[in-house]
C-alpha cells in the first residue's frame, strides 16, 4: 500500500426527530460535545467529539431505529454494521457510570484472551451497539 490510513470517525444515520435526543445522549452518557454542525444535500450532519473519538451523525435517515438489542452475541446482522468501539482507561469504572445513569449492558464484561482484554456491550438510545474495552496486554509473541 502506498498510503497511510488512520481512523478519522464513526456515523450513525438517525431521523431527523432522533438527531437531538441522540446528541443530549452521547453528551450525557459518555461526554461528548458538540465539534461541528451544518446542513448539505438535504441532511443535517453534526460531529461529536470526546478526546480523539469522533461520531459523525447524519439526520437524514427515514426508517426508524433498530429493536432493542438485549443480548449482543445474539445481535449479529449482515445487512449492517455490529458495533464500534471505545477504548476506557477502566471498564468497571466505565460499566458503573453507565448504569448510574440508566444503560444497561447487553454483552459482558467478559474477558477475551486472545487479545488481552476485558470487554462489555451497551446501546445508545437508537440501538446502536458501542463496545467498551479497557486496557489490557496482547498475548505475547503476537506482531500488529
Amino acid at each position: 500500500m502506498n498510503f497511510a490510513l488512520s481512523h478519522d470517525h464513526v456515523g450513525i444515520t438517525v431521523t431527523p426527530e432522533n438527531l437531538e435526543p441522540t446528541v443530549r445522549w452521547y453528551a450525557d452518557h459518555l461526554g461528548f460535545t458538540v465539534d461541528r454542525r451544518f446542513a448539505a444535500h438535504g441532511t443535517t450532519f453534526v460531529f461529536l467529539t470526546a478526546g480523539d473519538v469522533r461520531i459523525e451523525l447524519l439526520s437524514g435517515a427515514s426508517v426508524p431505529g433498530r429493536p432493542p438489542v438485549t443480548d449482543v452475541l445474539a445481535s449479529m446482522d449482515p445487512q449492517r454494521l455490529h458495533h464500534f468501539c471505545l477504548a476506557v482507561p477502566d471498564l468497571d469504572e466505565a460499566v458503573s457510570h453507565l448504569s448510574d445513569r440508566g444503560v444497561p449492558l447487553c454483552g459482558g464484561p467478559m474477558e477475551i484472551s486472545a487479545v488481552g482484554r476485558r470487554i462489555a456491550f451497551v446501546t445508545d438510545n437508537l440501538g446502536t451497539v458501542i463496545e467498551l474495552s479497557g486496557p489490557g496486554t496482547r498475548p505475547s509473541g503476537r506482531e500488529d
